[in-house]
């Protein structure tokens, strides 16, 4: 029998089977032998890294596994570059320690789909995981989205060439950026090896601005207002009454209302200013209250991961539609499907929980409208018959097409991961 002691050995010599239904690599090397087996076997893998996110995306029932949580560990990391660079499968809360120990952060927040697609808010994923993914949270209106705090990468594509693009310091580089094209990819494109992204101070102070009692639609309004003020604001949240009730935080738990939230970060007089200036602006929607240190950042950290909704048996899709429309499109929604709806990105990102099988509606409420809907969590039968990702008009498919065939033209990294295989 063949020895595991490397990736070459998980295939034994003179067979095109491979040992196991799992391929582990433990470095670039094995991760580019297995990569070049599954090409001149037409051997389709499912690529996983931590598995936090199994079960985003279309369902796919693909024998053999290409599992990257081997691939570990922080390469570079000097705090002064504000720049770190790990494996693909480093574990988050491993980057995160290492960057709290140093004040500092991802800027654009991780989410932790954790609490959403298993109730367990440990379940955070890996560095490549979240690249791959790239779901940013409540700071995206001002820190932007993954794809803007990516470096570079080192890559294995489906053609089993191994391929970098970018590099690990903050300036702009010549020819083609990809970091782009490989967030939000679903490992369909290439498997990235190692990741270079770009990291930030925490900000010095961190406060909430609340207002209660508003409706969806004068909620939109107010967030509206303080995210085109001149004060900065990071973040904007409205949380229905019956949502709200169901905080960690005491301020917005017990309002028995609707809780609009902003914040504001930065230097200690800074924030005080803006905060009082942004009190001001906000009195006429309705009662105030603020939100100092922890309970600022408990508060948003329950926004980011929308782990409001425990049952299973309740589908949550992620809508992205322009904020002036949010209130409107989740009111058209509800209306037909029932749920309840959080809103984000000053009303920008609809976080929905309905009961399964209206993806038709949902999908309906976005017509003409420039937006686009995620099924996060689902059963598995809708995962099976329905698009979990927004479909795509057919010039855009036939460029998705061809970007994934110059990248994967055997279709073997996740195929239908995306979009249903024809």
């Amino acid at each position: 029998m063949c020895t595991m002691a490397s990736c070459r050995s998980l295939i034994c010599p003179g067979s095109d089977v491979p040992m196991t239904e799992t391929l582990h690599p433990e470095n670039e090397d094995q991760l580019l032998d297995a990569l070049k087996w599954a090409v001149s076997a037409r051997a389709p893998l499912n690529v996983i890294g931590l598995g936090s996110k199994a079960t985003l995306g279309q369902s796919v029932q693909i024998e053999q596994a290409l599992d990257l949580s081997a691939l570990s560990g922080i390469l570079h990391y000097e705090p002064s570059e504000l720049v770190l660079t790990a494996r693909a499968g480093t574990p988050l809360n491993h980057i995160q320690q290492a960057l709290a120990e140093n004040n500092q952060e991802m800027a654009f927040e991780p989410v932790n789909l954790g609490a959403v697609l298993s109730n367990d808010e440990t379940a955070k994923g890996s560095i490549g995981g979240l690249i791959a993914g790239g779901f940013a949270g409540p700071r995206r209106i001002r820190q932007g989205s993954v794809r803007d705090h990516m470096l570079g990468f080192r890559a294995i594509s489906g053609r089993g060439e191994l391929f970098k693009s970018g590099g690990k310091v903050m300036k702009n580089v010549t020819g083609f950026d990809l970091s782009k094209l490989m967030t939000g990819s679903m490992g369909t494109l290439a498997i990235m090896s190692e990741v270079s992204i770009k990291v930030l101070p925490v900000p010095e102070k961190s406060r909430t601005v609340l207002v209660y009692g508003l409706s969806d639609e004068d909620a939109v309004a107010a967030m509206r207002l303080a995210v085109n003020s001149p004060h900065e604001v990071s973040s904007a949240a409205h949380l229905p009454a019956a949502i709200a009730a169901r905080s960690g935080v005491d301020l917005v738990a017990g309002a028995g209302s609707g809780v609009t939230a902003i914040r504001v970060e930065g230097p200690g007089p800074s924030v005080e200013a803006r905060c009082a200036s942004l009190q001001k602006s906000l009195s006429p929607f309705g009662t105030l209250e603020e939100l100092h240190s922890q309970r600022s950042t408990q508060f948003w950290a329950e926004v980011r991961d929308a782990g409001y909704w425990s049952s299973t048996d309740v589908s949550i899709w992620r809508l992205s539609v322009p904020p002036s429309r949010g209130a409107d499109i989740a009111s058209t929604i509800m209306q037909q499907c029932g749920g309840e709806a959080l809103f984000d990105w000053g009303g920008g990102l609809i976080w929905l929980a309905v009961e399964d099988g209206h993806q038709d509606a949902i999908r309906s409420a976005l017509s003409g409208v420039d937006g686009h809907a995620t099924l996060v969590r689902g059963v598995e039968a809708t995962r099976q018959s329905a698009n979990v990702f927004q479909p795509q008009p057919a010039p855009l498919a036939a460029l998705s097409t061809r970007v994934k065939t110059a990248f994967d033209p055997y279709g073997i990294l996740n195929p239908g991961r995306l979009y249903p295989v024809a």
